[in-house]
């Protein structure tokens, strides 16, 4: 197809719809390859933050993966039904519970990472590393602005 067919130039040059449209096919492949293996962005969002920081309340782990708490309930009720995480009460304050990452979901998470590995390389195949790496900042960037307004 010749560019003069592939609609209005402006269209072509505007950045916020280039991005727009690198962000959603994007999202449909990491969509794609996360159902492929049973999982979901949400049960990646939980089963990493408990990796990075550890046995969490349900309250900081929405805080901290930007769940909503009605929509995380959902989630550890998943992941606990697959063995992926443990709920109990909380020691130091009964009230509340304390989510946990177990041996399942520690391993549900490597093969997680390394499915998501292949479809960032998949994705930015055509970039260089340099490129990832000052793509990473431009959109880090931007993320951080417009985050700080939200």
């Amino acid at each position: 197809m010749d560019d003069s067919t592939t609609g209005a130039q402006r269209l072509r040059d505007l950045r916020t719809r280039l991005l727009s449209q690198a962000a959603t096919q994007a999202d449909r492949r990491v969509n794609e390859e996360l159902a492929r293996a049973d999982a979901r962005k949400w049960h990646y969002a939980v089963l990493v933050t408990l990796d990075e920081f550890g046995a969490v309340s349900q309250a900081e782990l929405s805080d901290r993966t930007r769940i909503y708490r009605s929509d995380l309930v959902a989630v550890i009720n998943e992941l606990t039904a697959r063995e992926q995480v443990e709920r109990a009460p909380d020691p130091a304050d009964r009230r509340r519970n304390l989510i946990t990452l177990t041996a399942q979901g520690r391993r549900q998470l490597h093969k997680l990472d390394k499915l998501l590995a292949d479809v960032e390389d998949e994705v930015l195949a055509p970039l260089t590393a340099a490129e990832r790496e000052q793509l990473a900042r431009l959109l880090t960037a931007l993320v951080e602005q417009h985050g700080q307004q939200m």
